[in-house]
């Protein structure tokens, strides 16, 4: 039997975390993981910290408070799109659209979701598979809601305008993600909409996590 890899003997620093619009607070003491049984995270075996999980009931009232802020911003639902990119931020625009639905009783932006595979500047180092390119309707002249699960670096947003603006011309686009991490952005790119905001050290990764039951963590990472 393979031997068991050697647990941490350090832990990695604390992070904030805040609500948009409210000032930052310390997380918890970061935990020794697993134990989420739940839903998969990692390699087995593999040891890492857990600094911070937001879970289930907290990731929907997220998603409920962006929801408001899109019906309040973008009033004309028949010039306004939401478009997810793949793939976490299909997970977090099928949120966000469900809640929608049930604010306005049905009547809301369409929905679609967009695929990168090909955009990416990474795409030369890796053999890739597309995802699903799912935009039934037309973009000209719409306002776009672009929605993610992290805004880093911006190297995803980059390659989604330029995957978008192949696909039309729209009249205007907006960002949404979930979380927007601004200490380390490659790119002039910001979020219009963030349902929280994160700083963390670089080297941490943000992983949203959905089980076959529904259940959903955002889980800040450090190895």
């Amino acid at each position: 039997m393979a031997a068991e890899p050697p647990v941490p003997t350090t832990r990695p620093e604390p992070c904030s975390i805040s609500i948009a619009g409210s000032a930052p607070v310390l997380s918890k003491k970061p935990l020794r993981h697993p134990p989420i049984t739940a839903i998969p995270l990692w390699q087995k075996n593999k040891y890492f910290f857990v600094k911070t999980k937001i879970n289930t009931q907290e990731l929907l009232t997220i998603i409920d408070q962006l929801a408001d802020q899109l019906l309040a911003s973008y009033p004309d639902a028949d010039r306004t799109v939401l478009v997810g990119i793949q793939q976490g931020g299909v997970v977090v625009s099928n949120l966000i659209h469900q809640s929608l639905i049930k604010k306005t009783k049905g009547k809301t932006f369409d929905h679609g979701q967009l695929d990168i595979t090909f955009y990416r500047d990474d795409v030369r180092n890796k053999i890739l598979a597309p995802d699903t390119m799912h935009l039934p309707f037309d973009i000209e002249g719409k306002t776009v809601i672009l929605v993610d699960d992290v805004l880093f670096t911006g190297r995803t947003i980059k390659a989604a305008l330029d995957a978008l603006f192949d696909y039309g011309r729209p009249d205007r686009v907006k960002l949404c993600v979930l979380v927007d991490r601004p200490e380390h952005r490659q790119f002039p790119i910001q979020a219009d909409h963030a349902g929280q905001v994160i700083k963390a050290q670089r080297s941490d990764k943000l992983k949203l996590r959905v089980n076959e039951q529904g259940e959903a963590a955002l889980l800040l990472i450090s190895e």
